[in-house]
């Protein structure tokens, strides 16, 4: 499409902010080669999500074909957790090895973990990966308040983090967003106030949020757990190509206005006799 519109200034690949972090839920080779042909310039990071990755049969041909399209891959958090929960960390850093993964997820949604034991496993997965740790609880009902949020990602960037993902899960409902998907408003300013936003990641499954997050931060904020069938969409979302986010990064208004200067005056209606 040649660009002949005038949009948003948008970072090119690969790129430290404007992250789009998609989620594969178990696609196969053909979908996802689909996917990366229509829209590989817009997916910075393809998380085979949660413990998927173990258990799909062509896993490291996916993988082949992410490195193909230049679109780095990464295992979900939930399959290292368990990995932890069983004593099977170096089995899983070989597999990783083996997979030749550029990032791995690193979460405490199930699996508790101290501040200092989990940035001592950010440390060593540093080494050899590039490390995205995961902030907040996938149990709806764990309510964290906004300072330890701050406090744990803070201490996980200092041990080495790229970025710290803000807990959303796929559903949208527990994180940062109450159980009807709505943002927590009082909570997410909070984390920003302390935190520079190009560290974090907002997992934001849902349109709406997706839309609340690029209006309230930019073009250039960090948007995770994106569904796979939702990239395209989210780049219109970023570029005011879409009806929600168009007046915001352009001038809708003023055109509007100068429309109405120039309608057309009200057909006066004849009298009746």
């Amino acid at each position: 499409m040649s660009g002949f519109l005038t949009l948003p200034s948008r970072s090119a690949k690969p790129r430290d902010v404007g992250i789009t972090h998609v989620i594969d839920k178990g696609m196969g080779v053909r979908q996802l080669e689909d996917l990366l042909e229509t829209a590989s310039d817009y997916i910075d990071i393809l998380k085979l999500g949660w413990g998927t990755a173990y258990v799909t049969q062509n896993t490291f041909d996916k993988i082949r074909v992410c490195h193909k399209a230049k679109v780095p891959v990464c295992f979900g958090g939930t399959f290292l957790e368990l990995a932890l929960l069983q004593g099977r960390f170096d089995e899983y850093r070989e597999m990783a090895r083996r997979a030749m993964v550029t990032y791995v997820e690193l979460s405490t949604g199930v699996v508790n973990l101290s501040r200092q034991e989990k940035a001592q496993y950010i440390r060593e997965l540093a080494k050899e990966f590039i490390v995205l740790s995961e902030v907040g609880s996938k149990d709806a009902e764990k309510i964290i308040p906004p300072y330890r949020w701050v406090e744990q990602i803070e201490s996980d960037l200092e041990a080495g983090a790229w970025k710290v993902i803000c807990h959303g899960s796929e559903s949208g409902t527990v994180g940062i967003y109450f159980g009807t998907g709505e943002v927590r408003f009082e909570l997410v300013p909070e984390i920003i106030e302390k935190i520079d936003q190009a560290d974090l990641i907002f997992e934001a499954p849902l349109k709406t949020q997706q839309v609340w997050l690029v209006k309230k931060f930019g073009t250039e904020v960090n948007v995770g757990n994106v569904a796979t069938t939702d990239v395209i969409a989210l780049e219109t979302f970023r570029l005011g190509l879409y009806q929600d986010t168009m007046s915001h990064f352009h001038n809708a208004a003023g055109w509007n206005d100068k429309t109405q200067e120039h309608s057309d005056p009200e057909p006066t209606r004849p009298k009746r006799r």
